[in-house]
């Protein structure tokens, strides 16, 4: 790349400063301008202190980054959103439980009002919810996005809420939502649970320890649910001989029985997924 290929880019297309966020840009933007897309590649070459032809960057395809490099990338794209105080990675690969194939969890945390349409511009591929888009409550929205071959889930994470909900955790209170995917539904210290498991990526976030008035009421209260919806198992397939709802009780009442004795060892839950295993 010579100097001429500088002089050629118009002097209105200014890359961020940032290698990594210039990589994204000069991507998004190739098909609109190729001549600014030849002038972040050579802004990134020139950052990264190498002698690189424009072709060999425009070669650096997203399928070639590193998981390190999309997860900084990522969270530095989704941190410049309006409202966002904090980006968090969540789910296995927090954890360090994924495999080559686990999709990314990642949480915006925002105050005040966050505009959904600020996700979909930034132009990933996908479906962005509105704010209570998914049942409102805990899961009050967020997107399902394929970023850069990357299945990549958004959630929306309301820090006004967050902080209610932490509060009444820590006071051994909460409620339990009906959600899609949920069996036994969702309880409401999930939001807690994300911040003590999650990984910060932007921002400050409190790493919370499991409350023990929560883990005392929490085995009360999923133990109770346990009894009554074996009961109505064993009710519908011996009064009734209904099977459907007989077994939809019986793994119901299997999931709550898991939960009480997870929050009996001060194990935070985040999902159903492999519960019963983890139970024991």
């Amino acid at each position: 790349m010579s100097s001429a290929d500088f002089m050629d880019v118009p002097q209105l297309a200014t890359p961020p400063s940032s290698p990594r966020v210039a990589r994204f840009w000069h991507r998004e933007t190739a098909e609109k301008e190729p001549s600014t897309w030849r002038y972040a590649a050579l802004i990134v070459s020139t950052q990264m202190g190498r002698d690189t032809t424009f072709e060999s960057v425009v070669a650096c395809d997203a399928d070639s980054m590193d998981d390190a490099t999309f997860q900084a990338d990522f969270a530095e794209r989704l941190a410049g959103l309006p409202s966002v105080e904090a980006v968090m990675l969540g789910g296995s690969r927090a954890l360090g439980m994924h495999g080559p194939d686990s999709d990314w969890d990642f949480a915006i945390y925002y105050r005040g009002m966050f505009e959904p349409q600020r996700l979909r511009d930034c132009g990933w591929e996908g479906v962005v919810s509105e704010i209570g888009g998914w049942g409102g409550g805990v899961m009050n929205g967020g997107a399902w996005l394929n970023v850069d071959g990357r299945r990549v889930d958004v959630h929306c994470r309301d820090l006004d809420e967050v902080e209610y909900w932490c509060a009444e955790a820590k006071a051994g209170r909460f409620k339990k939502e009906l959600l899609l995917f949920y069996v036994a539904g969702i309880p409401t210290y999930v939001l807690m649970g994300e911040l003590a498991t999650g990984v910060v990526l932007s921002g400050v976030l409190p790493k919370p320890d499991y409350p023990e008035a929560l883990g005392r009421e929490a085995l009360r209260r999923w133990t109770t649910d346990s009894v009554l919806s074996l009961g109505s198992a064993v009710s519908a397939l011996r009064s009734r001989g209904d099977v459907v709802v007989g077994l939809s009780n019986a793994g119901r009442a299997l999931i709550e029985r898991a939960h009480a004795v997870l929050a009996s060892r001060g194990y935070w839950v985040l999902n159903e997924k492999g519960i019963a295993d983890q139970a024991g």
